[in-house]
């Protein structure tokens, strides 16, 4: 058991225990409060860039399957436990998530404090981290720049297409989950997943009825350079938006982004839908919010708003068959309670097109 450390830009330093590989790592540090889910978080393309610290204290009892996996890769930089399982039991594991690190080349600490972790970042907010094997934080260079161009390492090089009968959607993939993608085929629908950077003109080709832009790592504003792009994709077809999909339509639209403290990832946020005051407990993942005050009010209206803090959650514009949402109505891990934000999609869509003539609910 080779000791190691958790070295935060702040000059806080955490020991642990050295699991997966034994390379140094820089990132920024966040934490996931949800219980259940590892595999499907650590995954998830949206931590690219990001040092991530599980809450719950005991992860890997159920070890690693190959059904709940969210993308082909682990795409963190690092991973923190309170305490990692080596002897999971489940019928469909297949190894642990110590094995399974090591074979990823993704370096993690176990028997870490990660209560303290997260009280730290709650306070300070989300900042530079390290996992390495010196816990001198004067040794460790914190003007090297975060990682960045998140989005073009993980979004798809072409375009690929998965048949269906229903409707067909391009899937603009910034770093989408597959249960996304899952959701779409399960409704029926043709699918296309199409690089960030895809074109209208390479859209229209396309001839779709909708289209999804996925959620994904980093900054939006990295990605300003296609939000003109974005804004007539938009304006053409039914769209839904999560996430970061959710965030570059509004900034295609003049909006403005902004960065919370420490953000939200878990499986246990509450939102309250502003039409009905109805309230929803959602999965989320994100560091970025869409500042109100942005909003213009003759463009869109505020669909949900987080109860916690009453940041943004979704919009829907006023005249064009735009939703966007912050959360993860696919929610894995996390409540399905969302989920019908998938199927008012797939009305808007046949609405588009003629095959409904009543007004769609939101």
């Amino acid at each position: 058991m080779k000791k190691g450390y958790l070295i935060l830009e702040s000059g806080d330093v955490f020991p642990g225990v050295r699991v997966g590989s034994k390379a140094s790592v820089f990132g920024e540090i966040v934490f996931n409060t949800s219980m259940t889910g590892y595999q499907e978080i650590m995954t998830d393309p949206s931590y690219t860039g990001q040092i991530m610290t599980f809450c719950y204290p005991l992860i890997g009892n159920y070890g690693v399957n190959r059904n709940d996996s969210e993308s082909s890769a682990i795409h963190m930089q690092g991973v923190v436990f309170s305490h990692l399982c080596d002897l999971p039991g489940h019928y469909q594991s297949l190894e642990t998530v110590d094995q399974w690190l090591k074979e990823s080349g993704v370096p993690g600490l176990s028997e870490v404090d990660t209560r303290a972790v997260v009280r730290t970042v709650r306070k300070s907010g989300t900042m530079k981290a390290v996992i390495t094997d010196h816990s001198d934080a004067s040794a460790v260079d914190w003007g090297k720049p975060l990682p960045h161009d998140e989005v073009s390492r993980v979004s798809v090089k072409k375009p690929v297409v998965y048949p269906g009968d229903g409707p067909h959607v391009v899937l603009i993939d910034y770093g989408y989950k597959k249960s996304m993608l899952t959701a779409l085929l399960d409704a029926g629908c043709k699918v296309t997943v199409v690089p960030f950077n895809t074109t209208y003109e390479e859209i229209t080709r396309l001839d779709p009825d909708g289209i999804m832009l996925s959620n994904g790592p980093g900054d939006p504003q990295q990605l300003k350079a296609h939000f003109r792009e974005l804004k007539k994709i938009t304006a053409h077809y039914p769209v839904l938006g999560i996430c970061l999909g959710h965030q570059l339509i509004a900034l295609a639209y003049g909006a403005k982004t902004g960065k919370l403290l420490f953000g939200h990832r878990g499986a246990n946020h509450p939102v309250r839908e502003c039409a009905t005051g109805k309230v929803w407990m959602t999965s989320q993942n994100h560091s970025y919010v869409v500042e109100r005050g942005s909003i213009d009010s003759q463009v869109f209206h505020v669909s949900y708003e987080n109860v916690n803090d009453g940041s943004i959650e979704g919009l829907k514009h006023c005249t064009l068959p735009i939703e966007t949402v912050q959360f993860h109505p696919e929610a894995h891990p996390g409540p399905d309670d969302t989920h019908p934000v998938f199927q008012r999609f797939m009305q808007t869509i046949k609405q588009n097109k003629g095959e409904v003539t009543h007004a769609v609910t939101y």
